[in-house]
């Protein structure tokens, strides 16, 4: 086979650049070991946040948002896209304190943002005690099951001839004069000048077939969704309850509840066996139990649990995607840090652009790995779980 682009991972990042890619006339291939969205992008809280910590984080986010709405105008597929708003709420003077600068700066970034103060009776699901800080968020969504945004990049991508080779693996990344010039995989051999890592926890051992090396760990998150509850309007907004590090929102007639726990667990795949999925992760109910006991005041959560899952973040040295070249031809799309499903349509947009030479929406030239230097994976574990720690904590 020959292609001008082949990406390998069918998760968010990865189908949102093949989409863009064919979108300017490029002939993509798709190549996944499991199924379009089996590992982290279909296990995905499926939330999208408007405030981020710096301007490009908040273009992507606000980019993303606008691509998820319009996606049946610009892809040409219809995508449930839930337009929620969201709550941002702080309950210690320390975080009131954070969310204010937060809001300051987002602002200033053309984020739309209320402060409201006391959430009062806007939630049916959480109760305030009127000491909290609320901020209102009208621009953010969420698409109710993530694997619908997977569905929609697969339909997108097939109008437009992109080949989608599913249980198929990446075995080596050829090279010519030091240049990529394909990949081989399980079945067959691709003749390519450009290959896109877009692999998820598995990004780094893919790079390496290359002889590269991109500044990711995997840390697990967890999320889980209560049974049916009458006591939830399904038409509520998102609560980010950031001193407790803990999201909340309407699912399936019950609740999602998840977290950023204090001391994550790292997987590296590359020590795992070789048939290691992210079904593999060990998943820990407690921790979810114990994020959820931090708002029980609040959001008392039902005993009983319908979905209990469990996905693999990439976590960067400094809490950025990692995205751009690794060597000539071999480009990363990663480091998504717990925004990698919901910023996908932006940052897909903005690698293809670069990857076909076009011009760009927006410049990520500040998410290139050659950011970092060389790493021990002892210090990159380190960092990775230091960012997935204090995702919501004031501390920078």
């Amino acid at each position: 086979m020959e292609a001008d682009l082949v990406v390998v991972g069918a998760g968010a990042l990865g189908l949102s650049t093949a989409l863009h890619a064919a979108l300017t006339g490029r002939s993509v291939v798709v190549i996944e070991r499991d199924t379009a969205g089996s590992q982290a992008s279909g296990r995905a809280a499926g939330l999208f946040k408007s405030v981020q910590a710096d301007r490009l984080r908040t273009e992507l986010a606000r980019r993303s948002i606008q691509r998820a709405i319009s996606f049946a105008d610009w892809a040409g597929v219809e995508l449930p896209v839930v337009r929620s708003g969201s709550f941002l709420i702080a309950r210690t003077d320390e975080h009131k304190a954070y969310l204010r600068t937060e809001a300051r700066q987002s602002a200033g970034w053309g984020v739309d943002l209320e402060e409201i103060g006391p959430l009062g009776d806007r939630l049916s699901y959480y109760h305030g005690d009127g000491r909290e800080l609320a901020l209102w968020c009208p621009e953010d969504v969420y698409i109710e099951e993530p694997i619908d945004l997977v569905r929609a990049y697969v339909a997108a991508c097939q109008l437009r001839g992109v080949e989608l080779l599913q249980h198929e693996t990446v075995t080596g990344i050829t090279l010519s004069a030091g240049h990529v010039a394909g990949v081989q995989t399980s079945r067959r051999t691709i003749s390519a000048t450009s290959v896109v890592a877009a692999a998820g926890a598995w990004t780094r051992q893919l790079a390496g077939l290359a002889g590269g090396d991109v500044a990711v760990a995997p840390v697990r998150h967890q999320l889980l969704i209560t049974e049916p509850d009458p006591a939830v309007d399904p038409a509520d907004p998102i609560a980010r309850v950031v001193d407790a590090a803990v999201y909340l929102r309407p699912a399936r007639g019950g609740l999602m509840a998840g977290g950023f726990e204090s001391d994550p667990l790292p997987v590296d795949p590359r020590t795992e066996p070789a048939t290691f999925i992210t079904d593999d992760v060990p998943m820990d109910l407690g921790v979810l139990r114990k994020l959820a006991g931090q708002v029980e005041a609040e959001t008392p959560l039902p005993a009983s649990v319908a979905d209990h899952r469990a996905g693999l973040f990439t976590m960067s040295p400094d809490g950025r995607f990692v995205a751009g070249p690794v060597s000539p031809g071999l480009w990363v799309a990663s480091g998504c840090n717990g925004s990698g499903f919901s910023s996908s349509l932006a940052l897909g947009e903005a690698l293809a652009g670069w990857i076909c030479g076009g011009q760009s929406r927006l410049n990520i030239d500040a998410l290139a790995p050659v950011r970092f230097g060389p790493m021990s994976d002892k210090a990159l574990i380190e960092a990775g779980v230091w960012q997935y720690a204090h995702y919501y904590d004031p501390v920078t």
